[in-house]
């Protein structure tokens, strides 16, 4: 398990929110103090970056499914269904078939930010064809953590701060059933 430290210098947090974290920090308090703090953006790279990456995009998945509606656009659904399919069976195809969906809906909202981490996942960022190329070691987490940004103030950004409480809510309830913490 990694520090709240080493957590917060792998998600760039900002420096208020660094200057809150020490060697002694409980990772579940300092969640608290940076929602407090109304860090929010803070406290939601921070559980993205200490989530595994299942886990992550199954939380990005989720935040992307509150704010889409009942109805979403229709690339928005493809992606949030690809993105459900590879949560549920990480396999290269279901991978492969995320991106693909997220690239569709583009990477400026929710559900393709989420697809867009399945992707980053793991595996190789080339064409099946050629040598791998593999992703970088944080790009789920930065994907995840656009994904939950996004839910939080892409509609009705005046709720912005209430949809953050609910999302960091729910990331921690992620940690508490895994026992990351």
């Amino acid at each position: 398990m990694a520090d709240a430290i080493a957590i917060s210098a792998a998600a760039e947090l900002s420096e208020p929110a660094l200057a809150l974290v020490g060697p002694d920090t409980d990772p579940r308090e300092y969640v608290g103090l940076l929602v407090e703090r109304k860090l929010y953006p803070d406290a939601v790279r921070f559980l993205a970056h200490a989530l595994p990456k299942r886990e992550a995009v199954w939380w990005a998945w989720v935040s992307a499914r509150r704010t889409a509606g009942e109805k979403p656009a229709p690339p928005i659904k493809a992606a949030l269904d690809a993105t459900e399919r590879w949560i549920a069976q990480p396999t290269e195809p279901n991978r492969r078939a995320a991106m693909a969906a997220a690239e569709k809906a583009g990477f400026d909202n929710a559900a393709g930010c989420a697809g867009l981490g399945a992707f980053f996942s793991g595996g190789s960022l080339g064409p099946p064809e050629l040598p791998p190329v593999p992703p970088g070691e944080y790009l789920t987490a930065k994907a995840v953590a656009g994904a939950v940004i996004f839910a939080a103030v892409g509609s009705e950004p005046e709720k912005a701060p209430e949809k953050f409480q609910n999302f960091v809510a729910q990331g921690l309830d992620v940690t508490t059933r895994i026992h990351l913490w």
